[in-house]
């Protein structure tokens, strides 16, 4: 189930889990289109902290690791434990059954996997990242 970028968050989901995507563009978001309890994982937070080593603007440098800072300081993330070890060959298959490539999207699939181990909705600027997971998890564009 995927959610137009146009909807609201859905009535009853108190929780989701945030795409780094998401986290990036927070400021950007309308805090109605999200719920009310958040949480991101721990690829997320590893995806954030490679953001600074990514350019040679040092401005730019300096953004990106503020962002690390405060995401750090904002939620626990959730791990990438043997849960979602689990849940990633579920996520790896629904996948490759679509005849989607799985290598370069590696951290959106570990992402998802942490959102089906949790059982928690996952809110994202790039829904298309994660064609072919509907009937895992609930996506929502924001």
């Amino acid at each position: 189930m995927v959610s137009e970028s146009s909807a609201a968050a859905a009535p009853g989901l108190a929780r989701g889990l945030l795409d780094t995507s998401v986290v990036i563009d927070l400021d950007l978001i309308d805090d109605g289109r999200l719920p009310d309890e958040t949480a991101i994982s721990t690829i997320t937070l590893a995806e954030l902290a490679a953001g600074p080593h990514a350019t040679s603007d040092v401005e730019e440098r300096s953004r990106r690791q503020d962002r690390v800072t405060w995401a750090a300081s904002q939620w626990d993330s959730l791990p990438f434990d043997a849960a979602a070890a689990r849940s990633y060959g579920r996520v790896y298959a629904s996948v490759r059954g679509r005849g989607r490539a799985t290598r370069r999207r590696l951290a959106d699939l570990l992402i998802a996997a942490i959102a089906l181990a949790n059982d928690l909705p996952l809110y994202t600027r790039n829904p298309a990242d994660f064609e072919g997971l509907e009937r895992l998890i609930a996506i929502h564009g924001v």
